[in-house]
Protein backbone atom coordinates (compact mmCIF):
# COMPACT_ATOMS: atom_id res chain seq x y z
CA UNK A 1 0.00 0.00 0.00
CA UNK A 2 1.10 3.31 -0.63
CA UNK A 3 1.92 5.43 2.49
CA UNK A 4 1.05 9.07 2.42
CA UNK A 5 2.32 11.33 5.22
CA UNK A 6 -0.11 14.51 6.14
CA UNK A 7 1.93 17.04 8.09
CA UNK A 8 2.15 21.22 8.78
CA UNK A 9 5.35 22.86 7.70
CA UNK A 10 3.99 26.06 7.65
CA UNK A 11 0.62 28.17 8.89
CA UNK A 12 -1.56 26.57 11.95
CA UNK A 13 -3.80 24.32 11.56
CA UNK A 14 -7.03 26.02 13.09
CA UNK A 15 -9.16 22.96 13.23
CA UNK A 16 -8.44 19.61 13.27
CA UNK A 17 -11.88 18.36 11.61
CA UNK A 18 -10.69 19.22 7.86
CA UNK A 19 -7.61 17.24 8.64
CA UNK A 20 -9.11 14.13 9.69
CA UNK A 21 -11.74 14.94 6.87
CA UNK A 22 -8.77 14.71 4.30
CA UNK A 23 -7.14 11.96 5.47
CA UNK A 24 -10.57 9.84 5.47
CA UNK A 25 -10.82 10.78 1.49
CA UNK A 26 -7.05 9.85 0.39
CA UNK A 27 -7.38 6.95 2.36
CA UNK A 28 -10.31 6.03 0.37
CA UNK A 29 -8.26 6.12 -2.38
CA UNK A 30 -6.11 3.03 -1.45
CA UNK A 31 -3.02 5.44 0.69
CA UNK A 32 -2.30 4.10 3.70
CA UNK A 33 -2.20 7.56 5.62
CA UNK A 34 -0.75 8.85 8.41
CA UNK A 35 -0.47 12.03 10.31
CA UNK A 36 2.11 13.44 11.53
CA UNK A 37 2.23 13.85 15.64
CA UNK A 38 3.09 17.67 15.05
CA UNK A 39 0.60 18.71 12.59
CA UNK A 40 -1.97 20.15 15.00
CA UNK A 41 0.25 21.56 17.29
CA UNK A 42 -0.46 25.69 17.10
CA UNK A 43 2.12 28.23 18.15
CA UNK A 44 1.30 31.70 17.43
CA UNK A 45 0.42 31.54 13.84
CA UNK A 46 2.13 28.76 12.94
CA UNK A 47 1.55 24.67 13.31
CA UNK A 48 4.21 24.62 15.90
CA UNK A 49 7.30 26.76 17.04
CA UNK A 50 10.47 26.42 14.51
CA UNK A 51 12.05 23.54 16.04
CA UNK A 52 8.70 21.52 16.14
CA UNK A 53 8.34 22.23 12.35
CA UNK A 54 11.94 21.75 11.77
CA UNK A 55 12.04 18.73 13.51
CA UNK A 56 8.73 17.62 11.43
CA UNK A 57 9.98 17.99 8.09
CA UNK A 58 13.32 15.66 9.01
CA UNK A 59 10.75 13.16 10.63
CA UNK A 60 8.96 13.07 7.21
CA UNK A 61 12.04 12.77 5.31
CA UNK A 62 13.59 9.86 7.52
CA UNK A 63 10.31 8.29 7.08
CA UNK A 64 10.61 8.62 3.26
CA UNK A 65 7.20 8.30 2.53
CA UNK A 66 5.35 7.81 -0.70
CA UNK A 67 3.62 11.06 -0.13
CA UNK A 68 4.30 13.77 1.82
CA UNK A 69 1.81 16.10 1.77
CA UNK A 70 1.59 19.63 3.20
CA UNK A 71 -1.66 20.53 5.51
CA UNK A 72 -1.60 24.14 4.31
CA UNK A 73 0.69 27.24 3.41
CA UNK A 74 0.00 30.24 4.50
CA UNK A 75 3.83 31.37 5.86
CA UNK A 76 6.85 29.96 8.21
CA UNK A 77 9.00 27.93 5.59
CA UNK A 78 11.25 30.48 5.21
CA UNK A 79 12.18 30.66 8.94
CA UNK A 80 13.24 27.48 8.40
CA UNK A 81 15.59 27.64 5.27
CA UNK A 82 18.65 27.76 6.30
CA UNK A 83 18.39 25.42 9.21
CA UNK A 84 16.69 22.63 6.98
CA UNK A 85 18.72 19.41 6.12
CA UNK A 86 19.07 19.61 2.42
CA UNK A 87 20.69 16.74 2.28
CA UNK A 88 18.35 14.42 3.71
CA UNK A 89 15.27 16.00 1.84
CA UNK A 90 17.34 14.98 -1.12
CA UNK A 91 17.87 11.58 -0.12
CA UNK A 92 14.14 11.21 0.90
CA UNK A 93 13.66 12.18 -3.27
CA UNK A 94 15.74 9.51 -4.26
CA UNK A 95 13.80 6.78 -2.19
CA UNK A 96 10.71 7.83 -3.61
CA UNK A 97 9.27 10.40 -1.86
CA UNK A 98 7.02 12.64 -3.86
CA UNK A 99 6.86 16.08 -1.84
CA UNK A 100 3.21 17.97 -2.75
CA UNK A 101 2.27 21.41 -2.22
CA UNK A 102 1.74 25.00 -3.11
CA UNK A 103 1.81 28.13 -1.79
CA UNK A 104 4.35 28.73 1.25
CA UNK A 105 5.68 25.17 -0.15
CA UNK A 106 7.05 26.73 -2.76
CA UNK A 107 9.95 27.60 0.08
CA UNK A 108 11.44 24.13 0.28
CA UNK A 109 10.84 23.16 -3.19
CA UNK A 110 12.63 26.33 -4.62
CA UNK A 111 15.37 25.49 -1.79
CA UNK A 112 16.16 22.01 -3.04
CA UNK A 113 17.00 23.14 -6.18
CA UNK A 114 19.48 25.71 -4.91
CA UNK A 115 21.08 23.09 -2.55
CA UNK A 116 20.67 19.46 -4.11
CA UNK A 117 18.56 18.02 -7.20
CA UNK A 118 15.35 16.01 -7.42
CA UNK A 119 11.65 16.79 -8.47
CA UNK A 120 8.81 17.33 -5.67
CA UNK A 121 5.56 18.47 -7.11
CA UNK A 122 3.38 21.34 -7.12
CA UNK A 123 0.06 20.97 -6.24
CA UNK A 124 -3.19 20.62 -3.87
CA UNK A 125 -2.80 21.06 -0.08
CA UNK A 126 -4.47 18.70 2.03
CA UNK A 127 -7.08 20.73 3.95
CA UNK A 128 -7.77 23.47 1.34
CA UNK A 129 -7.90 21.16 -1.52
CA UNK A 130 -9.68 17.37 0.47
CA UNK A 131 -11.11 18.85 3.45
CA UNK A 132 -13.58 20.89 2.65
CA UNK A 133 -17.46 19.91 1.52
CA UNK A 134 -16.43 18.32 -1.68
CA UNK A 135 -13.44 18.01 -3.72
CA UNK A 136 -12.78 19.41 -6.82
CA UNK A 137 -13.10 16.53 -9.93
CA UNK A 138 -9.62 17.99 -11.76
CA UNK A 139 -7.49 18.67 -8.48
CA UNK A 140 -8.13 14.97 -7.68
CA UNK A 141 -7.29 13.37 -10.72
CA UNK A 142 -4.21 14.71 -11.61
CA UNK A 143 -2.81 14.48 -7.93
CA UNK A 144 -4.01 10.66 -8.06
CA UNK A 145 -2.35 10.78 -11.87
CA UNK A 146 1.42 12.62 -10.71
CA UNK A 147 1.33 10.34 -7.29
CA UNK A 148 0.91 6.94 -9.67
CA UNK A 149 3.68 8.26 -12.31
CA UNK A 150 0.53 8.28 -14.88
CA UNK A 151 0.52 11.74 -15.78
CA UNK A 152 2.51 13.20 -18.33
CA UNK A 153 1.19 16.22 -19.38
CA UNK A 154 -1.36 18.78 -18.74
CA UNK A 155 -3.09 21.16 -20.95
CA UNK A 156 -4.68 24.71 -21.06
CA UNK A 157 -6.30 27.50 -22.88
CA UNK A 158 -4.14 30.76 -22.94
CA UNK A 159 -4.38 33.53 -24.96
CA UNK A 160 -3.96 34.03 -28.60
CA UNK A 161 -0.47 35.25 -30.39
CA UNK A 162 1.57 32.49 -29.54
CA UNK A 163 0.61 29.49 -31.75
CA UNK A 164 3.80 27.50 -33.00
CA UNK A 165 5.66 27.90 -29.69
CA UNK A 166 7.65 25.25 -28.59
CA UNK A 167 10.36 25.67 -25.98
CA UNK A 168 12.15 22.45 -23.49
CA UNK A 169 13.76 23.71 -19.80
CA UNK A 170 13.69 22.86 -16.34
CA UNK A 171 10.02 23.87 -14.33
CA UNK A 172 10.59 25.87 -11.91
CA UNK A 173 8.60 28.34 -9.37
CA UNK A 174 5.37 28.77 -7.41
CA UNK A 175 3.71 31.44 -5.33
CA UNK A 176 5.52 34.76 -6.93
CA UNK A 177 5.68 36.27 -3.24
CA UNK A 178 7.96 33.47 -2.47
CA UNK A 179 9.83 33.41 -5.32
CA UNK A 180 10.88 36.97 -5.09
CA UNK A 181 11.67 36.20 -1.45
CA UNK A 182 14.35 34.27 -2.47
CA UNK A 183 15.49 36.48 -4.87
CA UNK A 184 19.63 37.32 -3.39
CA UNK A 185 19.91 34.57 -0.95
CA UNK A 186 21.52 31.06 -1.06
CA UNK A 187 18.58 29.53 -1.34
CA UNK A 188 17.61 30.94 -5.04
CA UNK A 189 17.62 27.84 -7.74
CA UNK A 190 20.51 27.06 -9.45
CA UNK A 191 21.96 28.48 -12.72
CA UNK A 192 20.15 25.91 -14.92
CA UNK A 193 16.89 27.07 -13.91
CA UNK A 194 16.99 30.62 -13.76
CA UNK A 195 18.20 30.67 -16.92
CA UNK A 196 16.64 28.79 -20.00
CA UNK A 197 14.21 27.28 -17.53
CA UNK A 198 10.11 27.63 -17.90
CA UNK A 199 8.75 29.76 -14.96
CA UNK A 200 5.09 28.95 -13.72
CA UNK A 201 3.68 31.96 -10.74
CA UNK A 202 0.54 32.24 -8.93
CA UNK A 203 -0.58 34.39 -5.83
CA UNK A 204 -3.40 35.08 -3.84
CA UNK A 205 -4.68 38.44 -1.91
CA UNK A 206 -2.49 40.46 -3.69
CA UNK A 207 -3.53 43.42 -5.55
CA UNK A 208 -2.50 43.88 -9.42
CA UNK A 209 -0.37 46.28 -8.22
CA UNK A 210 1.80 44.28 -6.18
CA UNK A 211 1.56 41.27 -8.52
CA UNK A 212 3.20 43.81 -10.85
CA UNK A 213 6.17 45.16 -8.67
CA UNK A 214 7.09 41.78 -7.90
CA UNK A 215 7.27 40.54 -11.60
CA UNK A 216 9.03 43.79 -12.43
CA UNK A 217 11.87 42.79 -9.43
CA UNK A 218 12.45 39.76 -11.50
CA UNK A 219 12.76 41.42 -14.80
CA UNK A 220 15.28 44.03 -13.44
CA UNK A 221 16.91 41.19 -11.61
CA UNK A 222 17.69 39.45 -15.19
CA UNK A 223 15.57 36.75 -14.51
CA UNK A 224 11.91 36.74 -16.89
CA UNK A 225 13.97 37.51 -19.93
CA UNK A 226 16.33 34.30 -19.23
CA UNK A 227 13.13 32.31 -19.30
CA UNK A 228 12.09 30.41 -22.59
CA UNK A 229 8.73 30.79 -21.13
CA UNK A 230 7.16 32.43 -18.04
CA UNK A 231 3.45 30.71 -17.69
CA UNK A 232 0.97 32.49 -15.23
CA UNK A 233 -1.45 30.76 -12.75
CA UNK A 234 -4.59 32.21 -10.88
CA UNK A 235 -3.46 35.73 -9.12
CA UNK A 236 -7.07 35.13 -7.03
CA UNK A 237 -9.24 37.09 -4.07
CA UNK A 238 -7.71 40.31 -4.46
CA UNK A 239 -10.06 43.30 -3.72
CA UNK A 240 -9.88 46.13 -6.86
CA UNK A 241 -9.92 50.14 -5.80
CA UNK A 242 -11.47 52.56 -7.26
CA UNK A 243 -7.98 54.21 -7.89
CA UNK A 244 -7.26 51.67 -10.42
CA UNK A 245 -9.27 53.20 -12.95
CA UNK A 246 -9.12 50.61 -15.60
CA UNK A 247 -5.82 49.21 -14.63
CA UNK A 248 -6.14 45.44 -14.06
CA UNK A 249 -4.50 42.08 -14.17
CA UNK A 250 -4.43 42.26 -18.22
CA UNK A 251 -2.61 45.70 -18.03
CA UNK A 252 0.29 44.20 -15.76
CA UNK A 253 0.80 41.30 -18.01
CA UNK A 254 0.48 44.11 -21.30
CA UNK A 255 3.19 45.68 -19.84
CA UNK A 256 5.17 42.84 -18.83
CA UNK A 257 4.97 41.70 -22.35
CA UNK A 258 6.22 45.39 -23.67
CA UNK A 259 9.14 44.64 -21.90
CA UNK A 260 10.62 41.36 -21.74
CA UNK A 261 11.35 39.07 -24.38
CA UNK A 262 10.64 36.16 -22.73
CA UNK A 263 6.68 34.86 -24.28
CA UNK A 264 4.38 35.05 -21.39
CA UNK A 265 1.73 32.86 -21.23
CA UNK A 266 -1.95 33.26 -18.78
CA UNK A 267 -4.16 30.23 -18.32
CA UNK A 268 -2.60 27.76 -15.82
CA UNK A 269 -4.89 26.15 -13.96
CA UNK A 270 -2.46 26.16 -10.63
CA UNK A 271 -2.92 28.66 -7.86
CA UNK A 272 -5.15 29.00 -4.51
CA UNK A 273 -7.88 28.33 -6.48
CA UNK A 274 -10.45 24.76 -6.34
CA UNK A 275 -9.06 23.62 -9.72
CA UNK A 276 -5.67 22.91 -10.04
CA UNK A 277 -2.99 20.39 -11.88
CA UNK A 278 -0.07 18.91 -10.27
CA UNK A 279 3.19 19.80 -11.74
CA UNK A 280 6.55 18.58 -11.69
CA UNK A 281 8.84 21.11 -10.10
CA UNK A 282 12.89 20.49 -11.60
CA UNK A 283 11.25 18.39 -14.21
CA UNK A 284 12.81 19.02 -17.89
CA UNK A 285 9.98 20.44 -19.63
CA UNK A 286 8.64 20.49 -23.43
CA UNK A 287 5.73 23.63 -23.81
CA UNK A 288 4.08 23.66 -27.06
CA UNK A 289 1.55 25.75 -28.00
CA UNK A 290 -0.98 25.10 -31.05
CA UNK A 291 -3.61 28.11 -31.40
CA UNK A 292 -4.54 28.47 -28.18
CA UNK A 293 -4.33 25.17 -27.03
CA UNK A 294 -0.87 24.44 -24.62
CA UNK A 295 0.64 21.08 -23.86
CA UNK A 296 3.07 21.09 -21.09
CA UNK A 297 4.73 17.38 -20.53
CA UNK A 298 7.95 16.00 -19.10
CA UNK A 299 9.31 12.46 -19.14
CA UNK A 300 7.32 9.24 -17.49
CA UNK A 301 9.98 8.76 -14.91
CA UNK A 302 8.75 12.27 -13.28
Amino acid sequence: MTLLTLFTPAGVLAQAAPLRRAAKRLGAHGYDVGIDPAALLKHQRFGGDDDTRLAAIHRVARQAPDVALATRGGYGLTRLLDRLDWKLLARSVERGTHWVGHSDMTALQLGLLAHAQGVTWAGPLAVADFGGDKVDEVTEACFLEAMSGELEAVGFRTEAGFDGLQVRGGLWGGNLALVCSLLGTPHWPQEQFTKGGVLFLEDVNEHPYRIERGLLQLHQAGVLQAQKAVVLGAFSNYTKSPLDRGYSLKSVVAHLRSITRAPILTGLPFGHVPTKVTLPVGARVELLVEGRDVLMGWDHGH
